[in-house]
């Protein structure tokens, strides 16, 4: 049987304010990037989402960010690398801290919003996040976009990498995610995105903004827990791959 990573991004609510629907996603994906504090999620928040990945036998991995609260971390900045280097440390160590408490383990890293973007292609940033999981814990194993120079920086230096593609984004005929500030980077339909999804899962390909076929080798796909109907889309993406023989499961755990 077929299978692939379904993942997310989750808690990210922060005191009053609520993000997403964490617990209703938990019973859909089977990895869970779980903000650390820069972007988003408060220590509760954190918590209790890694509690009930855990209690689900979710995969939990560490959604590192730039400092970023009021930007919701998508935000790019033009950070040293010493700062970064420290930064991504202290957001993992505090997330392993957490599922210590709690008995379970971080198994992987997923750098959130522009700080994902931003070190796809960007070596100087990038080398800064790979070394401070390399000085963390070498065991950890960094999510990337597929088809992005990171990937190879990162295999380089010892580390696992799994390629991620993304459920509810568009891409470009080179194979990157279209700006969110252009019209048609948000995908809504949750048909035609699980159409796009198996597609993606069979193949390894998938139909560009423009209208071209690209070649997309991934081994897990997001679904973003803040965008309209996610839960919707990722139940429908699960539903059909599961009628199609494909399975939906965690490139750490296998659960």
């Amino acid at each position: 049987m077929a299978a692939i990573d379904l993942n997310s991004d989750l808690g990210e609510s922060y005191g009053a304010w609520r993000m997403g629907q964490d617990e209703a996603m938990l019973a859909i994906v089977s990895s869970a990037n779980i903000a650390c504090g820069f972007h988003a999620g408060d220590p509760a928040g954190i918590y209790n989402t890694v509690k009930a990945a855990a209690a689900r036998g979710v995969a939990i991995g560490a959604h590192v960010s730039y400092p970023d609260r009021v930007g919701f971390g998508r935000r790019d900045m033009d950070i040293a690398p010493e700062q970064l280097f420290t930064d991504t440390i202290y957001q993992i160590g505090a997330l392993k801290g957490i599922a210590a408490s709690l008995g379970t383990t971080v198994t992987y890293v997923k750098p959130h919003g522009a700080l994902y973007n931003r070190i796809a292609w960007d070596a100087r940033q990038g080398q800064a996040v790979i070394d401070a999981i390399l000085a963390i814990d070498a065991g950890l194993v960094l999510m990337g976009l597929a088809n992005a120079p990171i990937l190879d920086l990162a295999r380089k230096a010892g580390l696992a990498v799994v390629a991620e593609a993304f459920a509810d984004r568009a891409y470009t005929p080179k194979g990157e995610l279209v700006s969110r500030r252009e019209p048609g980077a948000v995908l809504h339909d949750k048909d035609e995105i699980a159409e796009r999804m198996l597609r993606l899962a069979r193949t390894g390909t998938l139909v560009a903004i423009d209208g071209s076929t690209i070649e997309i080798s991934a081994q897990s796909i997001c679904v973003h827990g803040d965008s309209p109907g996610a839960v919707d889309i990722a139940e429908t993406i699960r539903q059909r791959f599961e009628r199609e023989g494909v399975a939906i499961r965690s490139f750490v755990t296998g659960a």
